[in-house]
């Protein structure tokens, strides 16, 4: 049954988690309140990441996000890989489940990489379809994440916000807003991020992710590797005016900083959001 708001009930501020940072994070007074887990990492049957997962969960409220579903994908739906997935939910009892709205390969090779859509009915038509099927398969709503793009098709007919507003509405899922994603197309496509965010529908929108990226000659590529950057968090400012104060988190993936550089991170996000939110209200 649909609901005029669908959203799980929010977390505050967390961090995606590291390796890097499990014993800081197991006993510095961080502050964070809740802690991302990459769902590969931990779709194994024991040994330490698993020992280490039952200690943070024992902690902290946890979300679960993946890089392997391939909504997007022609290929036939992993259901070993839901399997896995669904198991390590049973065992994590996560907030949510998110992954990315794309494809990560064809004819059963694995592009590592998130590859953008053709934005299409006939696409749009498949990532639903698929979409209700993984969502009736592990009994709850996903996430799903707009990805950063390099490309486009010249078979769209929509614009990404509107198809990754038509999957959500039509298969009855939720958002997973990656602003710094949202910032590094619209610069390397030249629409108006302000625009995307406004063809956002806001009951849907659960996370948001803010990271990094690195300034190329011609592109700027989503790296998760840097700081950051000012306008990422300009924009993060206009994405709480419109959706209120959703969880968010920072994500490093690449010369990850001891844990205090991310806290700090953090704090900004809290004051934006503190002074965005006290307007709004």
């Amino acid at each position: 049954m649909k609901h005029s708001d669908p959203r799980y009930p929010p977390l505050g501020f967390g961090l995606g988690l590291r390796v890097q940072h499990y014993e800081d994070l197991l006993s510095v007074d961080h502050g964070v309140e809740w802690l991302e887990v990459l769902s590969e990492n931990f779709m194994v049957d024991g040994g330490r990441p698993l020992q280490y997962l039952e200690r943070f969960r024992e902690r902290l409220p946890l979300v679960m996000h993946g890089v392997s579903l391939s909504i997007g994908s022609c290929d036939p739906l992993d259901m070993r890989y839901l399997r896995q997935l669904r198991t390590l939910a049973q065992r994590v009892e996560p907030a949510w489940i998110s992954d990315h709205l794309c494809w990560t390969g064809v004819d059963g090779t694995n592009l590592h990489d998130l590859m953008p859509l053709p934005y299409t009915a006939e696409a749009l038509k498949h990532v639903v379809e698929r979409t209700l099927r993984v969502q009736d398969f592990l009994g709850r709503r996903i996430l799903l994440e707009n990805v950063s793009s390099y490309v486009t098709y010249a078979a769209s007919a929509l614009t990404e916000w509107e198809f990754l507003a038509e999957v959500a509405r039509q298969a009855d899922c939720l958002i997973l807003l990656d602003v710094n994603n949202v910032h590094v197309s619209a610069r390397n496509h030249g629409f108006d991020a302000q625009e995307y965010l406004s063809g956002v529908p806001a009951n849907r929108v659960q996370q948001i992710h803010l990271a990094g990226h690195e300034e190329g000659e011609a592109l700027i590529i989503d790296t998760h590797d840097a700081p950051i950057v000012d306008p990422v968090w300009d924009l993060y400012g206009s994405a709480l005016r419109r959706f209120g104060g959703i969880s968010t988190m920072i994500e490093r993936d690449d010369h990850v900083p001891p844990l205090e550089d991310l806290l700090a991170e953090l704090d900004r996000a809290r004051a934006i959001a503190g002074a965005q939110l006290s307007v709004a209200a």
